[in-house]
């Protein structure tokens, strides 16, 4: 079975290295690696051109490609029966490949496969952000995780049949595939040790812009409106409650007991990471936690209408 293993880049020369070197040191190899560079300036082109593998890399220049243009076109490129998709900016487990692609070795009835990612932090603030943004292994259920197009493999003709990447959507574009994947009837096997770890955003503008964007791509592409009208619903109730509460201090108590239990998960995952720290900077760290959920949610409130917006004045091909 040929495997191809693709991905975009776009000013990536510092983060590069990293990722070349697992596709390096993978226990099952890749029978070749494509990447699509959407118009970096920052080097990558040059670093790329003078890599000189293992693996074989071959280098397409897009430049202004959007991340699902680049994708459709370094899969069409691929000569692979199976296609392996990661990221630029991650790191990959040494068997990574070997357990995306094992479902496939396993019975020609697998088509698609999802792998799984884990934050990769350097510093405290994004591990208290890795904890608060991203599930444990244990908080999914296989039978509905859409994946990630930095830990997923599907055949080629799986990719052609649910009409590749959507091209239109600039974010939130692995989601929408793996919904056509999903239309299809194709199930996606469960590669939990195919393991990708990346970076989290070092600060907390550059959260709020990350997840203004996602927003933004859920408005364009129509995902999640009820999650969304939830959360809308949920701030105006705490608004009101927090303005009676001025007058009635009995109801402290229910926003505060509705405030903690929205804590609670991202609290049960940072816990175990706080050993790796000193003592003095768990306080900072819980206190994080409350920060960054906020900041996440007035992100989503404000990039998912936005989004919205440009729905209503695009032709989209979603209903």
């Amino acid at each position: 079975m040929r495997v191809s293993v693709v991905m975009t880049v776009l000013n990536e020369a510092a983060s590069l290295p990293a990722v070349l070197a697992t596709l390096a040191a993978q226990t099952r190899p890749p029978d070749e690696v494509v990447v699509v560079d959407g118009g970096s300036r920052d080097g990558t082109m040059a670093a790329l051109r003078s890599y000189q593998g293992p693996p074989s890399l071959t280098v397409l220049e897009r430049s202004g490609a959007n991340i699902s243009q680049g994708r459709n076109a370094a899969i069409a490129a691929a000569t692979g029966e199976v296609i392996a998709v990661t990221d630029a900016g991650v790191r990959l487990d040494a068997t990574w490949l070997a357990a995306l692609v094992a479902p496939f070795e396993a019975g020609p009835a697998t088509q698609a496969a999802a792998g799984f990612f884990r934050s990769d932090p350097a510093t405290l603030f994004e591990a208290v952000l890795g904890a608060t943004t991203l599930p444990a292994e244990r908080d999914i259920n296989p039978e509905t995780f859409l994946p990630s197009s930095r830990s997923v493999a599907f055949t080629k003709a799986v990719w052609q049949q649910a009409g590749g990447y959507p091209e239109w959507l600039d974010y939130c574009e692995d989601l929408v595939f793996d919904m056509a994947v999903r239309r299809l009837g194709v199930r996606f096997a469960w590669a939990p040790q195919a393991i990708a770890h990346f970076r989290p955003r070092p600060t907390l503008t550059a959260f709020y812009r990350q997840y203004y964007r996602y927003a933004r791509g859920d408005g364009k592409a129509n995902l999640w409106r009820k999650r969304h009208a939830i959360r809308y619903a949920t701030y105006a109730a705490g608004l009101v409650l927090a303005s009676l509460a001025l007058s009635m201090p009995a109801l402290w108590l229910a926003l505060i007991t509705g405030g903690l239990g929205y804590l609670a998960t991202p609290v049960r995952r940072l816990l175990p990471r706080l050993p790796h720290y000193p003592p003095w900077q768990w306080p900072y760290a819980l206190a994080l936690v409350p920060v960054l959920r906020l900041t996440g949610d007035l992100a989503k409130m404000a990039g998912y209408p936005a989004g919205a917006l440009w729905r209503r004045s695009h032709k989209n091909p979603l209903p």
